[in-house]
């Protein structure tokens, strides 16, 4: 029987990663490994007490049945805890905090609540391909605005205000960004908070690398009048190494909050008790946690460095995040070029800018979500290949 697809669905492939990942498993059965240093999925474990939460909380037999659509209170207190301490955002945890199924579940409910045909949705260039996607199921249309290493891969606003933003009713920011892992400061929040109210656009910031190999964590809601234009979202996946668990958040003003629940309540049903247990623990976590996390991972950037050298690449050591952003070297037409020679030559995986976006054509993307020793045999691997020559 020949089944013809939605319209939805006619520009929406399937997920770089996940046929990348198909092909890694071919290649695997030849004998050598491929070492996979593309995808951001943190291999360190989550907190101790945390999976000892979840295992406790799963025995009690009364933990096992539906939960609300909003989640738990003791999830929601904890959610707006946390963002009081290390964001001083307040938070009503009644109603402005929303967890959810990853934050990834967030941006589609968004896009869904907001956009229909006719609509448009500002998104970023290079930028986490979701965005994109969930803008086109919605129906509403995808307008890229580009994002410049020489502007620090922020937004320049003032071009924005000079186009028809008549129809633009989102737009997806992400900073610490992914994948360039630029930072922006308050100064930026501000102007982009002014840009969304004199335009009526809603803002949908997206938070989840602010914990890692970075200073200082900022949220777009501590800057004064920013619930009325704007929201986040937020993940437990980096920050905790939950990725697996799929929890998130979502936070903002109650109108936001109630209007996104009517599409979500529609769509899931309520996570797993002792899941937003554990969650509610690791957001208890002391300062403890994150330093030793950022340990670990900024051995593992220098090892990265190390090899981007090899390779000829340039890079900003002042970039944050669980990825090293690079640009390749002028010989190569572009980073599809450079990663599949380093693919089928050394028998490792690295992710080619372009999949985030034209903008990041020339540039490739590391991971940091492996081991050292992953690092020196990808390193080992390379430099017996001869691509630095």
């Amino acid at each position: 029987m020949q089944m013809k697809i939605a319209d939805r669905l006619q520009h929406t492939e399937e997920y770089y990663f996940s046929k990348k990942l198909s092909q890694i498993a071919e290649l695997n059965k030849s004998g050598i490994q491929v070492l996979n240093l593309g995808i951001g999925s943190p291999d360190l474990q989550p907190p101790a007490i945390v999976i000892d939460t979840l295992i406790e909380e799963s025995k009690n037999p009364h933990n096992h049945a539906y939960q609300k659509y909003n989640g738990i209170p003791a999830l929601r207190n904890a959610i707006a805890t946390w963002y009081g301490k290390e964001y001083s955002v307040t938070l009503n945890p009644e109603t402005e905090v929303l967890p959810l199924i990853g934050s990834k579940e967030g941006i589609m409910h968004i896009c869904m609540t907001y956009l229909q045909p006719g609509d448009e949705a500002l998104v970023p260039n290079p930028g986490y391909p979701s965005y994109l996607s969930a803008v086109r199921l919605s129906g509403a249309t995808p307008v890229s605005y580009d994002l410049k290493e020489e502007d620090s891969w922020l937004p320049d606003l003032n071009e924005l205000s000079k186009r028809d933003l008549s129809k633009v009713k989102i737009m997806w920011i992400n900073y610490p960004h992914m994948p360039s892992g630029a930072k922006a400061n308050r100064d930026f929040f501000k102007a982009i908070i002014a840009f969304a109210k004199e335009n009526q656009i809603l803002i949908c910031h997206d938070n989840p690398y602010s914990f890692i190999l970075n200073d200082e964590q900022i949220s777009i809601l501590s800057i004064p009048g920013s619930k009325e234009v704007a929201i986040e979202l937020n993940s437990f996946s980096k920050t905790f190494n939950m990725a697996g668990w799929r929890i998130g958040m979502l936070v903002g003003a109650q109108e936001r909050i109630s209007e996104i629940l009517r599409f979500k309540s529609n769509m899931d049903s309520g996570m797993f008790y002792p899941l937003q247990m554990a969650a509610s623990k690791a957001l208890s976590l002391d300062k403890d946690w994150y330093s030793e996390l950022n340990k670990v991972y900024r051995q593992r950037r220098e090892k990265v460095y190390e090899l981007l050298n090899i390779l000829n690449c340039t890079y900003d050591k002042n970039q944050v995040g669980m990825f090293v952003w690079a640009k390749i070297a002028d010989k190569y037409e572009d980073a599809y070029v450079l990663t599949d020679e380093i693919l089928d030559k050394s028998r490792v995986f690295i992710t080619p800018g372009g999949i985030f976006g034209s903008q990041g054509r020339d540039h490739i993307r590391i991971s940091l979500c492996a081991p050292e020793s992953t690092f020196a045999e990808a390193i080992n691997r390379i430099t017996s290949s001869n691509l630095s020559s």
